[in-house]
């Protein structure tokens, strides 16, 4: 069932919480328009058979939040995926909100629980080299491109920016 749309602007201020099994069983029917595609899940049965990403309950658990906004509405999700020193972020937005505004303080949001998670790691992420509306969101955030290579995504090559969390002072 998709997610029901909402008015804009959605109150703020957002917060992250744990993402719970509900949630994540909503996010696998995020369906994104065209060329969004690529970023819709599996079905939920199937994250949970693979035990894949937010469909292991310990994944889940420890590394993906919801994101909500004042109401309590859930408007997208986070993953701090821990490396090395390094916090990577994977985020999406409910597939209604995207390209309405939303995206900034959603953002914000996102780095501000990753900085307190892992305090003193950097912060960075991968977007595809063609999403120029999250590349514009995630500079006006504060991340700046370090790196581009391809990675082989769904089968076939693509080209991944890799921005990291470097705001100007």
């Amino acid at each position: 069932m998709p997610s029901p749309s909402y008015a804009l602007p959605l109150r703020l201020p957002y917060r992250v919480t744990p993402l719970t099994e509900a949630q994540a069983a909503a996010l696998s029917e995020w369906r994104y328009e065209p060329p969004y595609t690529f970023y819709h899940w599996l079905s939920w049965a199937d994250m949970q058979a693979q035990e894949r990403e937010f469909g292991d309950p310990a994944i889940r658990r420890e590394q993906y939040a919801a994101v909500l906004d004042a109401d309590g509405t859930f408007i997208g999700f986070a993953q701090f995926f821990p490396l090395t020193g390094v916090t990577r972020l994977g985020l999406g937005m409910r597939p209604d909100l995207c390209g309405r505004g939303a995206g900034l303080a959603f953002v914000q949001t996102i780095v501000r629980e990753a900085m307190r998670r892992a305090p003193g790691d950097e912060i960075d992420l991968e977007v595809h080299d063609w999403n120029m509306r999250a590349i514009t969101i995630y500079e006006r955030a504060g991340f700046v491109i370090s790196d581009r290579y391809e990675l082989t995504l769904a089968g076939s090559p693509q080209t991944v920016l890799c921005m990291v969390y470097a705001p100007s002072e």
